[in-house]
This record gives C-alpha cells, sequence and structure tokens, in this order.
C-alpha cells in the first residue's frame, strides 16, 4: 500500500536528484533537496485539507489528480508561474523571462521580489476565505470548543465570511501595503493589493461556488438514487445520477487545483531565500509537491481523516495562519521556517488531541462492554 501511493514520489525524487547533481553538481543536489523538504513542511496542511475532499470523489478522479493534477501542480505553479510573475512585471515575453531567469538571476529576483505584494494579496485572500468558512460553519466535531462555538453562531449571519475578508483586505491595502510604501521608499502598493485581494475573493466564490452548487445538486439526487436506478434498468438507459456525479467531481477537482495552487504561492516565494536558480527551484518543489499528491491519496485510502476527527481542524487553522503570514509578508518579512514550523505545530496539535479523542473514547466503551 505504501508503495503503491509513494512510489512515483519516491522514483521522481531518485531521478530529480541524480539529474540535478549531473547537471550542476553536488550543490545542486543539495539545494534541491532542501527546497523538497521546505515544499513537504509547508505543504503539509495542504494535503490534510485536500484530502478532505478528495475521499468524495471516486477512485478515477483521484487517479487524475496523482497524474494531470500534479502536471498542472509542478509546471504550471513551480515552472510556468514564477516565470508569469516576472515577465507581467519586468513587461517582456515568456522566453525573455527565461533567458532572465537563467542569464540574470538577481533582476529576476528582484522582480518577483516586487511582485511579491501581488502574489500575498490574492493567496492571502483566498486561504483566508478557506478557513473563515470553515470556522464560522455549525459542526458537530469541535476541537477548540471554547472558540469555535461562538464563532459558529456568528456564522449564522449571512456573507459573514466576505465581509470579514474585505475587512481584513482594506486594512492590508490602507495601512500594511501604504506602510511598506513609507518605511521602503518603495512604490505604493496599496491599488495592486487591493486589486489583486479582489482577485483572489472573487476567485474563490466563483470555483468554490459551482462545486458547492454541483455538490448540493449530487446530495439531492442521491436520496433517490435506488428509484432512478429501477426506473433506468427498466427504460434501459443509462442512470442520470452517474453524469450529475462526473460534474460535481471535475468541478471539485479544479477547486483542488486552485486550491493547491495558493498553497503553493508561499513556497515558491520561500524558494528564494534559498536559490535564484529557476530550474533547481522547479526541481525541488516539484519533487516536493509529488510528495504532498501521494500523502493526500494516502491519508484518503487509509481513512485517516475518520480516524483522527481532529485532522482536519488542525489543518484549516493552519489555513488562516498562512493566511496572514501573507498578508503581514506585504510589509515584514517572515522566514519560511517559521511559516513551515506553525502548520506543522498546528496540525501535530490536532493530531495529538486526536490520539487522545480516540483513547478517551476507548476507555468509555470499555468500562460499558465491562459492565
Amino acid at each position: 500500500m505504501l508503495l503503491r501511493t509513494f512510489g512515483w514520489s519516491f522514483a521522481v525524487t531518485a531521478v530529480g536528484l541524480a539529474f540535478a547533481a549531473w547537471q550542476w553538481g553536488w550543490e545542486a543536489f543539495g539545494i534541491v533537496l532542501i527546497l523538497s523538504v521546505l515544499e513537504i513542511s509547508l505543504s503539509f496542511d495542504n494535503a490534510v485539507v485536500n484530502a478532505g475532499i478528495l475521499k468524495r470523489m471516486n477512485a478515477f478522479w483521484q487517479k487524475l489528480f496523482l497524474t494531470v493534477g500534479i502536471l498542472i501542480a509542478v509546471f504550471g505553479m513551480r515552472l510556468v508561474f514564477p516565470v508569469v510573475i516576472v515577465a507581467i512585471s519586468a513587461k517582456v515575453g515568456p522566453v525573455e523571462a527565461v533567458e532572465l531567469a537563467i542569464d540574470n538571476p538577481g533582476r529576476y529576483e528582484d522582480l518577483v521580489t516586487d511582485a511579491h505584494p501581488a502574489i500575498a494579496a490574492f493567496g492571502g485572500m483566498f486561504l483566508l476565505m478557506i478557513f473563515l468558512d470553515f470556522i464560522f460553519e455549525d459542526r458537530d466535531i469541535k476541537w477548540l470548543g471554547w472558540l469555535e462555538r461562538p464563532l459558529a453562531r456568528l456564522g449564522r449571519v449571512d456573507m459573514l465570511s466576505v465581509c470579514v475578508a474585505l475587512i481584513v483586505l482594506l486594512v492590508s491595502a490602507t495601512t500594511v501595503a501604504t506602510h511598506a510604501h513609507i518605511s521602503t521608499g518603495h512604490a505604493d502598493k496599496s491599488a495592486t493589493v487591493l486589486l489583486s485581494g479582489v482577485a483572489g475573493l472573487i476567485t474563490y466564490m466563483v470555483v468554490g461556488g459551482l462545486s458547492g452548487y454541483f455538490e448540493d445538486r449530487l446530495e439531492d439526487d442521491e436520496e433517490h438514487e435506488h428509484e432512478e436506478e429501477e426506473k433506468a434498468r427498466a427504460e434501459g438507459r443509462p442512470v442520470s445520477v452517474a453524469a450529475l456525479a462526473g460534474k460535481a467531481a471535475f468541478f471539485l477537482f479544479l477547486y483542488l487545483e486552485v486550491l493547491d495552487a495558493s498553497f503553493s504561492f508561499d513556497g515558491v516565494i520561500g524558494a528564494f531565500a534559498i536559490t535564484n536558480h529557476i530550474f533547481w527551484m522547479a526541481l525541488g518543489l516539484g519533487i516536493g509537491a509529488m510528495y504532498v499528491r501521494s500523502l493526500t491519496v494516502y491519508l484518503v485510502r487509509q481513512g485517516t481523516l475518520d480516524d483522527y476527527v481532529y485532522l482536519e481542524h488542525g489543518a484549516h487553522y493552519a489555513i488562516g495562519a498562512l493566511a496572514t503570514i501573507l498578508l503581514v509578508t506585504i510589509r515584514y518579512e517572515i522566514s519560511e521556517i517559521i511559516t513551515g514550523l506553525v502548520g506543522v505545530v498546528l496540525i501535530a496539535a490536532s493530531f495529538l488531541s486526536s490520539v487522545r479523542r480516540n483513547r478517551a473514547v476507548g476507555r468509555v466503551r470499555t468500562s460499558r462492554g465491562d459492565s
């Protein structure tokens, strides 16, 4: 089971590290290895959240997530995305941007750093909406009840998540971005932050809304599943529920890809603290992305989220922390080590809480059986 799920990740790691050592030497080998570990640590919470979504899909869509999805994640976000940032910032073509990354890595890094406020605002707002929608929903299982119960009551107010997110965006654009301009003397990024944040909010609402629409439709039709199957067999036609499930899975797949893209922002930006070499970066982050994909499928197939009920809570708190960090980095520099540790600590805490809960439930069941 372990080898089947992580086999491709192990293979890509071996090939990627060997290629880095052969093409660029042992320095490249070490940097690619460090970047791989960085990506895994920063994206572990991504795997937990993805697993919560992917478990609703069948084996076909899970396989698609590991094949087509990984191509989008590696080549789209870890290679093409940094080039697109430079192309837009420097107002040059994609080919010229790649040449700039190879021939003048220092200038390339400056251009990406200059684009950071827009990246942070877009990714921060998208991730913030995920966290707010989770925390404002009333759930049967609560991890931090003292916090989640009052927030769930507040969540009864319509569109509260959007209102809170817009307030955070306005504060970021009018204070954080403006203060960054005053303190550093760089161009004022207030308008850029505002527009990018709105774009992130719209992206979340469109993709999440479409996936939610088809999920709701699917749940409604599943209530009449047996009647539909009997009617279809009698008339000799296919069942419409199957087609509808395909639509629902497609939009959930699209949602997963946008979610993964937002999670990868911090990894891509953090990688520039380690190297300016675009191909080393793509190799290291790509290897890490493979492990995140494999870990997602492993969590689904092992039923880990069902056994450790607080893991999803911890991952969403990590998302909230990452969203906050991204918005704060518009003005302040925050080490990628801190960014990665915050997510790891929150998820580890939720895992330990789940273990304690399972032991307590087990003791209660044992005592009832003995009595």
